[in-house]
């Protein structure tokens, strides 16, 4: 399998129009790249939440960001309802452009079949058109997962270790039929298959520069 590094990684952006989205999409990325580099400077945003979803998040990323310089925004949008907000989503991305340079940013991708998931990954790929941005997907009933480019190894530790923060810290979501150990677990095994790994998370790259005489 082709690898290629992204050198130094000091500052990482992660966006998720839902609470649990980034820790969904890209858990097991986060935890793997923090463990990795204590101290490294996290700049999250959430477009919808409030309350005890609120609550959830800032205790669950503190989990899958272990040692990080943590900071994270939640606007409280209206769940399902970005599109109808896009000044308020626009100028909260912008703003979170404005105060970072990240060397590689974690958001929804742009095929994600649900509005605010792609509504938000078409205001990142915009904002941060000179980055390096890393579409995560998100397993859900519209069956929307594609095929995906590029691909983060996950060891055995790391995804079970994702999947019990997942299924501890967002006790508000353990009704839904498709949020359980199967289903993460599953798809990282699938992904895990693809890039000849025991699991992986796996990502949407939409413009990648190379150098490859350097």
């Amino acid at each position: 399998m082709i690898r290629l590094g992204a050198g130094p990684l000091d500052r990482i952006v992660a966006v998720g129009a839902h609470c649990d989205d980034i820790a969904i999409g890209a858990g097991g990325t986060l935890l793997t790249l923090c463990l990795a580099r204590p101290g490294v400077r996290v700049d999250a945003l959430v477009l919808t939440g409030g309350g005890e979803r609120e609550q959830e998040e800032q205790a669950a990323l503190a989990a899958f960001c272990p040692g990080a310089d943590l900071r994270l925004t939640v606007l409280k949008l209206p769940d399902g309802r970005v599109p109808a907000y896009w000044d308020e989503a626009k100028a909260a991305v912008e703003e979170l452009r404005g105060r970072s340079e990240p060397d590689v940013v974690l958001a929804p991708r742009t095929e994600d079949a649900h509005q605010d998931h792609r509504g938000l990954a078409e205001l990142m790929s915009t904002a941060f058109r000179d980055h390096l941005v890393l579409g995560y997907e998100i397993v859900k009933w519209d069956g929307d997962l594609g095929r995906p480019v590029a691909y983060q190894p996950l060891s055995t530790e790391t995804a079970e270790r994702k999947v019990r923060l997942l299924q501890a810290l967002y006790p508000s979501q353990r009704h839904r039929p498709w949020y359980d150990r199967e289903a993460f677990l599953g798809l990282a095994r699938i992904r895990g298959i693809e890039c000849h790994e025991r699991y992986a998370e796996a990502f949407a790259v939409t413009k990648l520069t190379l150098n490859l005489g350097g």
